[in-house]
């Protein structure tokens, strides 16, 4: 709410979320595709942004191509959020929406896997921007390892990935909604685009904007 009393309409910060290989990346672009259809500004963008100097660093990482302490790792994919941070307020408010794969949910859950305190793991992520709507994809994690190109990143194991689901079910909170990612993709994808319209119409009413983890 503006202080002259306007409504401020603006853009929806839509967040998939969920193991490797649970469909996120084939669901944003269907996500894309249907607001972009219905007239809606929207974009699609992935974390880590691997494009940028610190996503760059990530990469190396994330394909086996460097080595970091568990802790320096975290710290990166987090600044990698913060440098986008601004950009990503400013595009809301225009009015485009945002449809993003992966957000400081995947930061967290995947640290605290490997062991780090998850309070430590939320701290760096305190004041970023709030997902309006998380839909978490479920599979079961031995499902997931079943499907084409697993394995091919640092994260791709099966021990490892029953872990992440763990912490994942840990920072679950109402703006989560829960999909069935092991419904054929038409039918995961018919109940995202009723919840997804149903958060960029609320938005577009001038919901405020919020962070996360504020206190």
């Amino acid at each position: 709410m503006e202080s002259n009393g306007e409504i401020k309409a603006r853009g929806a910060l839509i967040v998939l979320e969920g193991l490797d290989r649970s469909g996120k990346t084939s669901q944003s672009a269907r996500l894309l595709s249907y607001l972009n259809n219905l007239g809606y500004p929207v974009e699609s963008w992935r974390f880590p942004d691997r494009d940028t100097a610190v996503g760059k660093m990530i990469s190396s990482y994330l394909t086996n191509q460097s080595q970091l302490d568990d802790h320096t790792i975290h710290l990166l994919f987090s600044a990698n959020r913060w440098e986008k941070r601004s950009l990503m307020e400013a595009k809301l408010k225009s009015g485009i929406s945002l449809i993003v794969d992966r957000y400081s949910y995947s930061g967290v859950a995947f640290s605290s896997a490997k062991g780090l305190d998850i309070e430590w793991c939320k701290a760096p992520e305190v004041g970023l921007l709030a997902p309006d709507l998380v839909m978490y994809l479920n599979i079961p994690p031995k499902k997931a390892a079943e499907r084409g190109g697993y394995g091919g990143e640092r994260y791709e194991q099966l021990e490892f990935q029953k872990n992440v689901a763990k912490y994942y079910e840990m920072l679950t909170d109402p703006s989560w909604k829960i999909i069935d990612a092991c419904l054929p993709l038409e039918d995961v994808e018919k109940q995202m685009k009723e919840i997804v319209l149903d958060c960029v119409v609320c938005c577009k009413k001038g919901k405020p904007l919020s962070h996360l983890w504020l206190s």
